[in-house]
């Protein structure tokens, strides 16, 4: 029997939602809503770290800039099926704008978008946050990310934005 590669994808794209979906229903009906955020928030402090660096072993990616932050997001944001552009207007300063996201997809098919700002500002957030310490260099600037954007806030499109502070910034 011959499976071809994208229902091999979408398969496991599926299970990856349902089983971050289905831990976090578990906890929130045994200990509450605020404990398993906590939980959820702490295992999106570790993910992008393990997502990155596959990511940039998979690209080839040796660089720490935001141009290689968003060039390796890009492959993870692909993999989850959201539809977005990346846009690096400067060395030190990239952008990824997301048009459509799955996971926003899942809050509204679940009948949980009460959630989604604050999962916006506590997961997604976070989310870019790590991902922008994993290509930063100990030599330079730390890289900053903002989640200046969020459906899940109301807006038409999410934008993270990733800037790295240059020398005679004096923000």
């Amino acid at each position: 029997m011959e499976i071809g590669s994208e229902t091999i994808v979408e398969m496991l794209r599926r299970s990856y939602f349902a089983v971050d979906g289905l831990w976090f229903v578990m906890l929130e009906e045994d200990q509450g809503i605020e404990r398993a955020m906590e939980l959820d928030e702490r295992v999106w402090r570790i993910m992008p770290k393990i997502q990155a660096r596959k990511a940039r072993e998979l690209m080839d990616c040796s660089r720490d800039s935001p141009a290689a932050l968003v060039r390796c997001m890009a492959l993870k944001l692909a993999a989850e099926g959201h539809e977005f552009d990346v846009s690096v207007p400067a060395p030190v300063h990239a952008e990824i704008v997301i048009t459509r996201c799955p996971w926003r997809e899942v809050l509204e098919s679940s009948d949980r978008t009460h959630l989604a700002a604050e999962i916006a500002d506590r997961i997604c957030a976070t989310e870019a946050a790590v991902w922008a310490e994993e290509f930063s260099d100990e030599a330079a600037p730390a890289i900053e990310a903002e989640l200046a954007e969020a459906i899940c806030r109301g807006d038409a499109r999410c934008r993270l934005v990733f800037r790295q502070p240059t020398e005679s910034s004096t923000d």
